[in-house]
């Protein structure tokens, strides 16, 4: 066994990743929980897990660096900057690692009142919690040039996938249709997420910046509506933005609003999306016994 995956957070999109690579039956996968039954749920699927919870070096994740080979980091900085970087940015200068994937968002791009941006759009953080993002994405890149290992970012867009999806929250009761006129969000269904990373450890194209997003960024009451048609629920009843009860982080995903292209992916990495729109997507979702 010759590939070693090191996930930093490894969450929902990590897994999916680590069960895509894992099936092809040469990967060891190893990854962090903040939480002991975090690290357990790694162990019991058979992974190699570590507790770190951002600000605690452990001999034994610097051990298992030692002998990665790719490495991806999927948890957000924090207010004291990256974790993984500010304990561990030697140990994986040091390591064999050939690839390092950093997941980021596509909120770095800012409000762009629903015009399109692509990689070459400057960042225009509208937050600290963006802006935080464009710095530690510039971090990843640097270690990455400072030690010769390939390092990518990956912009995803809003994430959605088994037991995370508008399906979800039409037959649990908690769907809304907010309606802001104009509003549009970009969303990328997990698996193809998964999808994009494998195609890029495996293709070096000399881009290092991915926005991975699907084809139709659309108005989130339309997902709502034809995600309450696929399983035969009622659509919600419209609620007018300004009269909307969110959280401020829900309020600030209203505040901005963009069209991201996801060309690179497709020509670069020659990724060809299993769920280009919702549609693909919830309609596979809703096939899943509630």
């Amino acid at each position: 066994m010759n590939n070693h995956l090191f996930c930093f957070g490894f969450g929902y999109t990590a897994g999916h990743l680590a069960r895509r690579l894992a099936s092809s039956g040469d990967w060891q996968i190893s990854g962090t929980a903040t939480t002991p039954a975090g690290r357990d749920q790694i162990l019991a699927d058979g992974y190699s897990g570590y507790l770190f919870a951002g600000d605690d070096y452990d001999p034994l994740i610097e051990a298992a660096l030692a002998t990665a080979t790719h490495i991806v980091m999927s948890a957000p900085p924090g207010d004291q900057g990256d974790p993984a970087l500010s304990v561990y940015a030697a140990p994986m200068g040091n390591s064999p690692a050939e690839w390092i994937g950093y997941l980021s968002t596509v909120g770095v791009y800012g409000d762009r009142q629903g015009d399109w941006v692509d990689e070459d759009t400057a960042p225009k953080p509208g937050s600290a919690r963006t802006a935080r993002r464009v710095a530690a994405e510039q971090q990843w890149l640097a270690l990455g040039q400072s030690t010769s290992k390939r390092a990518e970012i990956f912009r995803l867009s809003g994430i959605y996938g088994p037991g995370r999806s508008a399906i979800d929250s039409v037959r649990d009761g908690s769907a809304r249709r907010v309606i802001k006129p104009g509003q549009v969000f970009n969303r990328i269904h997990v698996e193809d997420i998964a999808a994009t990373l494998a195609a890029a450890v495996d293709r070096a194209t000399g881009h290092a910046i991915f926005n991975v997003t699907d084809d139709e960024p659309a108005p989130p009451q339309d997902v709502i509506s034809y995600a309450a048609g696929l399983v035969g629920l009622p659509v919600p009843p419209d609620v007018a933005y300004e009269h909307a009860t969110m959280s401020p982080m829900g309020r600030s995903f209203y505040e901005e609003n963009r069209r991201v292209r996801n060309d690179r992916i497709k020509s670069a990495l020659g990724v060809q999306l299993r769920f280009p729109t919702y549609r693909e997507g919830l309609s596979a979702l809703a096939q899943i016994p509630p």
